[in-house]
């Protein structure tokens, strides 16, 4: 896909991993519109930052767990911007706790909700449009949807969703829309702490995590590249490799 003058929603775009992203596909040419569920003010701060680049932008706030906040989400998109060429689904969390012991009903519920039914959710209420524009969707998993990982069952649970979810997609929408995955190692955002950076750097072969604008690099591979698809780019310095 050549990208510049597309049209993009990135989920939890306002900011680290999301901004990398959206910063990466307007330095494309790509207009994007910033998908937000709380942080208003760091997704002003991302609008401001594209409209400097060149490109269209919009702040959007919806819960991706409510499939009637994100059908208006693309409507808004598609009245703004004029359509819909490419979907990332970022939003995430991770939960409060890390053990199935200390991980009730409530905390399970709202990962899988955000983390997997989200994804659902925006892949639902763009298709037709996709379809259309002959577009791409790429998800951001995590090396715990393949390994397990330390954050909990919950969250890994919701990860290994997101990619068999991409792998059953790639097939339906073809050949029309391409859809892939990456799943990420730890990146280093401000979502851990100086200690925790600490620790996941030692695990990894490379000694660092990886900085955000790496993992947007590979989605800009993943729009690029038109034969790509059904695939999951594992980006965390070989810590996991089939």
């Amino acid at each position: 896909m050549q990208l510049e003058g597309k049209n993009a929603i990135v989920t939890g775009g306002g900011r680290n991993i999301g901004r990398a992203i959206s910063i990466a596909l307007a330095n494309k040419g790509v207009n994007v519109a910033i998908n937000f569920h709380k942080n208003d003010k760091k997704a002003q701060e991302t609008v401001e930052k594209l409209e400097e680049i060149g490109v269209k932008s919009l702040k959007i706030q919806a819960d991706v767990r409510n499939f009637d906040q994100v059908k208006n989400m693309t409507n808004r998109v598609k009245k703004s911007l004029g359509g819909i060429d490419i979907l990332v689904n970022n939003a995430g969390i991770s939960g409060q706790n890390s053990t199935i012991e200390k991980i009730n009903i409530e905390e399970w519920k709202n990962v899988i909700e955000v983390n997997l039914n989200g994804v659902f959710n925006c892949c639902k209420a763009v298709e037709a449009e996709l379809r259309k524009n002959k577009g791409k969707v790429v998800n951001i998993s995590s090396i715990a949807g393949k390994m397990g990982g330390s954050i909990g069952c919950h969250y890994a649970a919701s990860k290994a969703g997101v990619i068999g979810l991409t792998f059953r997609l790639a097939t339906e929408l073809a050949p029309q829309v391409t859809v892939n995955a990456i799943a990420p190692g730890p990146v280093d955002t401000e979502l851990l702490s100086p200690e925790i950076k600490k620790k996941l750097s030692g695990l990894t072969p490379f000694g660092r995590i990886a900085k955000p604008e790496e993992i947007a690099h590979t989605v800009v591979y993943l729009l690029e590249n038109d034969y790509v698809s059904g695939e999951v780019i594992d980006v965390n310095a070989a810590r996991y490799m089939d």
